[in-house]
């Protein structure tokens, strides 16, 4: 199963990368708070401190990614081109 399915690129998502360290993905709803942390990690090398996660009623899951304090969501950011 795929667990991450596509950042998210709002206007809120890029001002939370800059303010919090936080990256916010769409995910897949059957994902589960470790399984996001766990493949987020994999992906992009980094140490994840939460995960939040938030249910749509348009049937989607949204995770919020907060990454440790030595890593940056701004890199990764510019990895996945979102600034």
């Amino acid at each position: 199963m795929n667990v991450l399915l596509y950042p998210l690129a709002t206007e809120k998502a890029i001002n939370m990368v800059e303010r919090n360290n936080l990256i916010t993905y769409i995910v897949d709803t059957r994902a589960n708070k470790s399984e996001i942390k766990e493949e987020f990690e994999k992906t992009f090398n980094v140490k994840v401190a939460k995960v939040n996660v938030a249910n749509s009623i348009k049937n989607y899951k949204k995770a919020y990614i907060t990454l440790e304090k030595q890593f940056s969501a701004s890199d990764i950011a510019l990895k996945l081109k979102l600034v």
